[in-house]
């Protein structure tokens, strides 16, 4: 099923959440336009209000049911963004709300939707299991269910925020947007093709979850097998038919990013920008500094969440400063005699590295008599950096190890 949505639905959404959805800064960033030869302007979403564009569908949502259904509550399915959204516009609507969320949420998220006011309800494994169930529990009491992407009113408050992009960079050209469900890019892409038909629109989802990029080659929206990744935000597997045609009919590429390029761009989004974005709002920048996009002109991409656990954060931000080649990992063999380990940590140390890591091993791995084997983790400055110091330790034979530049050996 699909629904006719217009650009004066979007209008009359902006009206209806105005008291509670915060106009987001979009600012140019000298440090992502250096790294990536371009100019580039950052949409600061994850300062929105729950943490996401997610309230922006919500109010709209709501805000369009009657007295009699409000006096029922509302239901929603979500892993965490979606579930604050509705959680946040029901408390200032006044209306109750359930939301399912997968049992594999992670907790900050439900703690946070809890805080909002929402009953939360864990069940199933994946999203499409949670919608399930919030799907069966609208049909038992009555409550409004509040479709995370596949509801009118929801994409349609979601496309307010294409507007905002145009009211704050009028001679935008391309625009890169996250892609999950769907109905942001939707809604926005239908707003913005609206207003200025000349600008690009590129959505970007995870390679793990490529629902859109999948129907878009077949022709049909079909529900996806998918995989692990770190953007858990946009691993989306059901598509809706309604975000497909408007994704169809407006929006000119879609491409995908890995996890390795996502969380280096969360990294540095928070080392350059002082931003803390989810894994799932940054795809946009790591497809732009992967050169997946064409960058001519003004480009905007979406940062649309910032809702990441910090417990996970330190693995993230990790993985992507291996990934822009700040850690790497050392297999040093050397002979068994005193002044060996010595020489090799000087070594290290002269070229700059700051070693974080050794373990010594003398047994096992089929090591040679008379011979140890060191392990060494250390921080350099870039993959380049890094080579210098496999170099340096040239009288060694070394197995060395960074992130995206796979195993290498030196004799």
């Amino acid at each position: 099923m699909t629904w006719d949505i217009s650009f004066a639905d979007i209008e009359a959404a902006a009206v209806r959440g105005r008291s509670v959805v915060l106009t987001t800064p979009t600012l140019p960033s000298p440090s992502f336009s250096r790294l990536s030869d371009s100019d580039i302007w950052l949409k600061a979403e994850h300062l929105q209000r729950t943490g996401s564009f997610k309230i922006r569908g919500a109010m709209n949502a709501i805000g369009s049911l009657s007295t009699a259904e409000l006096g029922r509550g509302v239901v929603a399915a979500s892993a965490g963004n979606h579930a604050q959204g509705v959680a946040l516009a029901a408390s200032e609507i006044g209306t109750d709300a359930t939301v399912f969320m997968p049992e594999s949420a992670a907790i900050p998220k439900i703690v946070a939707t809890k805080a909002y006011g929402a009953t939360v309800v864990l069940e199933g494994s994946t999203l499409a299991e949670a919608t399930d169930s919030a799907t069966t529990f609208a049909s038992r009491t009555g409550a409004a269910l509040i479709h995370p992407y596949d509801d009118p009113q929801v994409i349609a408050g979601q496309g307010t925020l294409g507007i905002e992009v145009l009211e704050q960079v009028p001679d935008v050209e391309t625009i890169v947007i996250p892609v999950g469900g769907g109905g942001l890019i939707g809604g926005s892409a239908l707003a913005i093709k609206h207003l200025n038909p000349a600008v690009r629109i590129v959505g970007v989802q995870s390679a793990a979850v490529p629902t859109y990029v999948q129907a878009r080659r077949n022709g049909s929206p079909a529900e996806i097998t998918p995989g692990f990744t770190i953007a858990d935000g946009i691993a989306v597997s059901r598509p809706s038919p309604t975000c497909f045609d408007l994704i169809e009919r407006f929006v000119d590429d879609l491409i995908t990013v890995d996890d390795q390029m996502t969380t280096e761009a969360v990294a540095l989004l928070l080392e350059r920008a002082k931003y803390l974005v989810e894994p799932s709002g940054a795809v946009g920048i790591a497809a732009i500094l992967n050169a997946l996009i064409p960058t001519e002109g003004k480009t905007v991409t979406v940062l649309s969440g910032g809702n990441i656990d910090l417990l996970l954060l330190d693995g993230v931000v990790r993985h992507g400063l291996e990934a822009r080649g700040r850690f790497g990992s050392l297999v040093v063999t050397l002979p068994d005699e005193p002044g060996h380990l010595a020489r090799v940590m000087t070594l290290i140390g002269d070229s700059g590295a700051n070693v974080l890591s050794v373990d010594h091993h003398r047994e096992g791995a089929g090591l040679d008599f008379g011979k140890v084997e060191i392990h060494i983790s250390c921080e350099t400055r870039s993959a380049d950096h890094f080579e210098e110091i496999v170099t340096s330790l040239g009288d060694y034979e070394v197995v060395a190890t960074q992130l995206g530049r796979g195993k290498g050996s030196k004799e």
